[in-house]
C-alpha cells in the first residue's frame, strides 16, 4: 500500500482528496493535518511515503513544511494557483496539481508515487532496479545505482552513467525521475538531477557560479549560486542520514569543497 498523508488548511479540501483518493485501492490515507506544525508532527509518527500538500495555508505555506522536514516523503502540491510550478521543483516535488484537482491527473501523480516507492524499496533490497533507456537505435538497460546524473535537452534526456558514455534518450526527465529513488537522486534545477551519493567535488568559481564534479562521471556541471546551496544542503541532509542510520552499503566518495583565493 502506499501510504499517504493529505495537508490543507480547508477541512472541505481534504475531504475531496480523500474522496478522490478513494478511488485507487493501492493508496491508504494514514492521516490528515491542516496546519504545518501538525503535518510534521504527523509525517514523523506515521512516516507516509507520500504528502499531499497545499502550499497556501493559514500562517505558514507548503514549502515551510518541506524545508523543516529533515527527510521528507515524496511530496505533490496541491494548489490553486499555478505560478509556484518552478518553486514546486526547487524542492524536488514528485507532482504539482491544480485544484480543482482532475481525477485523470490525480491518477498519473499515483502511479508515479509508486514507481518511486517501488524503486526505493529495491534500492534497500540490495536488489539491482534498472532503467529501460530508449535511444534512437535502441534499448540500454541501466542499473540505476550506476546512474550519475541525468540533464534535459528539450524533450529529450541526456544520461550519464558512472565510467561510461552518455546516453540520449527519447523521454523527458520528468518522466525519469519518478522512477528514481530520492533521495540519493536530486532534482536540483528544472534541467538537471544529480546523484547525490556520487558528489565528489564542489568548487566554487566566482560569488554566483558553481561547478560539481561527480564520481564516475568526466564531465562536470555549473551552477547558480541558489542551486549550490540547494546541493549544499541535500549533502549535509545525506551525511546526517546515514549517520544516524549506520554504515553506508557502500563507501561514498569523500567530498572536496574549494574556493578561489579572493573568496576565502
Amino acid at each position: 500500500m502506499l501510504r499517504v498523508v493529505i495537508v490543507d488548511d480547508e477541512a472541505l479540501a481534504r475531504r475531496g482528496m480523500r474522496r478522490l483518493l478513494a478511488a485507487h485501492p493501492a493508496v491508504d490515507v494514514v492521516g490528515e493535518a491542516a496546519s504545518v506544525k501538525t503535518a510534521a508532527e504527523l509525517i514523523r509518527i506515521e512516516k507516509p511515503d507520500a504528502v499531499f500538500l497545499d502550499i497556501e495555508m493559514r500562517g505558514d505555506t507548503g514549502f515551510d513544511l518541506v524545508s523543516g522536514l529533515d527527510d521528507p516523503p515524496d511530496i505533490v502540491f496541491v494548489t490553486a494557483y499555478d505560478h509556484y510550478a518552478v518553486k514546486a521543483y526547487d524542492v524536488s516535488a514528485l507532482d504539482y496539481l491544480l485544484k480543482p484537482v482532475d481525477p485523470a491527473r490525480l491518477g498519473a501523480a499515483v502511479a508515479r508515487l509508486e514507481k518511486a516507492r517501488t524503486a526505493r524499496q529495491a534500492l534497500r533490497r540490495g536488489s539491482a532496479p534498472v532503467l529501460h533507456v530508449k535511444t534512437n537505435a535502441k534499448t540500454v538497460l541501466v542499473r540505476i545505482g550506476a546512474v550519475v546524473a541525468m540533464q534535459a535537452e528539450g524533450d529529450y534526456t541526456r544520461i550519464f552513467a558512472a565510467n561510461a558514455p552518455p546516453l540520449l534518450a527519447g523521454q523527458s526527465l520528468g518522466k525519469f525521475e519518478a522512477q528514481m529513488p530520492q533521495p540519493p537522486f536530486l532534482r536540483i534545477s528544472r534541467s538537471l538531477m544529480v546523484n547525490i551519493d556520487r558528489l565528489v567535488e564542489i568548487e566554487t568559481i566566482d560569488r554566483d557560479t558553481t561547478r560539481i564534479g561527480l564520481d564516475g562521471c568526466a564531465e562536470s556541471f555549473v551552477v547558480g549560486r541558489i542551486v549550490a546551496a540547494k546541493v549544499k544542503k541535500a549533502t549535509d541532509r545525506s551525511h546526517m542520514l546515514q549517520t544516524r542510520s549506520g554504515p553506508a552499503r557502500t563507501e561514498t566518495p569523500r567530498l572536496r569543497w574549494s574556493l578561489p583565493r579572493h573568496l576565502r
